[in-house]
């Protein structure tokens, strides 16, 4: 069975398309909105974007790729974001993203085997104020250390 929006998105899909003086500018939210809908940007996520937004498929997939935000593939439940830009990586970014590596026998990029954890390296996440930072799919964790890193995935177990 192809993909589709269910009725509720494809709701938003038009809302969101008339927003905007030209259909290929809501491009960006359009595919947020698949990502919610579909858990990840996968070939056939892509493909039925393309067709909503009369853009080819390498299109689309040119602005996903691009983009940290867009998951081409599946994630785990908690999805950890590290940035590792100069005011993080000055506040010991390489040392928390280490920590997690150990913590969760993880590499970045990849996944759990229990599918709970997935971790990346991204640029600035806007709260260089207090490096080093994480996100959790949507919350900052800022000021980190080993210690509170321990606890917050404690917490998320």
């Amino acid at each position: 069975m192809a993909l589709e929006f269910s009725p509720g998105t494809l709701k938003k899909f038009e809302e969101t398309v008339a927003r905007y003086p030209k259909k290929e500018a809501a491009m960006l939210p359009v595919l947020y909105l698949a990502q919610e809908e579909f858990g990840h940007l996968g070939p056939e996520a892509i493909e039925y974007v393309a067709t909503l937004m009369e853009q080819t498929p390498a299109r689309v997939h040119g602005v996903v790729s691009f983009y940290t935000m867009f998951n081409m593939k599946p994630i785990g439940r908690h999805h950890i974001q590290v940035c590792r830009t100069l005011s993080c990586a000055l506040g010991g970014a390489e040392r928390i993203t280490a920590f997690i590596k150990q913590k969760l026998g993880i590499e970045i990029g990849q996944t759990t085997a229990d599918g709970r954890f997935t971790l990346n390296e991204v640029e600035c996440l806007a709260s260089c104020g207090t490096a080093p930072m994480m996100q959790i799919n949507d919350e900052y964790y800022e000021s980190l250390n080993e210690d509170k890193v321990a606890v917050i995935l404690e917490n998320l177990k």
